[in-house]
């Protein structure tokens, strides 16, 4: 079978989830390192696959699709056999709803309290960090009534969410209050076929 490229940076959230869906679809995957810290996401070569200069990008044999949520909706449907994205109404919606908080609320909270402790992006940490627990009190509270985000089975909803709150901690936002997302992460990391994001020693990561 050939092989998906991925153009990737190994420490972005938003490529990681596609990286982590690929490898649960056990798809043969050509990692393309973009060297982010050297503006290789502004070149003229990278902006042609996405004007927006972002990873992810995919290029499946010719199909090159930009946005993390976007390619896990094109794997789900093109590779996921059915189990990854519910074809009914009401459980296409219950996955886009978290496809949303995923580019939302997720991206605004863990997300960028992460990019300030490991990349150093100024923001105000006491406010995301505060953002980031009301969200999490929620999450916990859906969590404590279903086995993964969307039902009782795993989905792109879960693989969108998986990769900023695992490493919320990273950007001093603790899990410890949290016991049934702590539970959700353990469950996705026990997925066959499970790859996980390379931990940064920053905030409550110390180790």
């Amino acid at each position: 079978m050939h092989a998906i490229k991925l153009y990737n940076f190994p420490r972005s959230g938003h490529a990681h989830r596609v990286e982590l869906m690929l490898s649960l679809l056990e798809l043969p995957t050509e990692l393309i390192f973009v060297d982010l810290a050297k503006g290789a996401h502004k070149q003229p070569d990278f902006l042609a696959l996405n004007a927006f200069g972002q990873v992810p990008v995919i290029d499946d044999q010719g199909v090159v699709l930009a946005d993390s949520n976007a390619i896990l909706v094109y794997l789900a449907q093109k590779y996921g056999k059915g189990r990854w994205l519910p074809a009914d109404p009401v459980g296409a919606a219950r996955v886009q709803r978290w496809l949303s908080i995923a580019a939302g609320p997720i991206a605004f909270g863990p997300a960028i309290a992460r990019l300030i402790t490991v990349f150093g992006a100024p923001h105000n940490a006491e406010e995301v960090i505060a953002r980031s627990h009301n969200l999490l009190k929620v999450i916990d509270q859906e969590l404590s009534k279903s086995t993964y985000l969307a039902g009782d089975e795993p989905t792109i909803a879960d693989v969108a969410a998986y990769s900023y709150i695992a490493h919320a901690p990273e950007g001093n936002v603790s899990l410890a209050d949290y016991a049934h997302v702590r539970a959700w992460l353990a469950r996705i990391e026990a997925l066959p076929g499970f790859v996980g994001m390379p931990r940064s020693v920053a905030g409550l990561q110390t180790a």
